[in-house]
């Protein structure tokens, strides 16, 4: 179902210490990206979904941008995440 719950979980290699939990309800994990660059992490998902019934068409689009900063001491290639 894609009403399911995902949650996406960034880590720190070195430390293992939890940096976040992002709730990307409603998305498919293959609609979501994830960038880490210049300490700042970026996740991202985009969907649409269309709907022809033979009378109507309708199509619904959704999309969720979350950017923050990494803390200090925390290098850009140690960011790990799962879904």
């Amino acid at each position: 179902s894609r009403s399911r719950r995902l949650g996406l979980m960034l880590n720190s290699c070195c430390c293992h210490n939890n940096l976040a939990l992002i709730d990307v309800k409603g998305f498919d994990p293959k609609d979501i990206s994830v960038t880490v660059k210049d300490g700042k992490v970026t996740v991202s998902a985009e969907r649409k979904v269309e709907c022809n019934t033979g009378l109507t068409r309708t199509c619904n689009y959704k999309k969720f941008v979350k950017q923050f900063s990494l803390p200090p001491g925390v290098d850009d290639k140690e960011v790990t995440y799962s879904v």
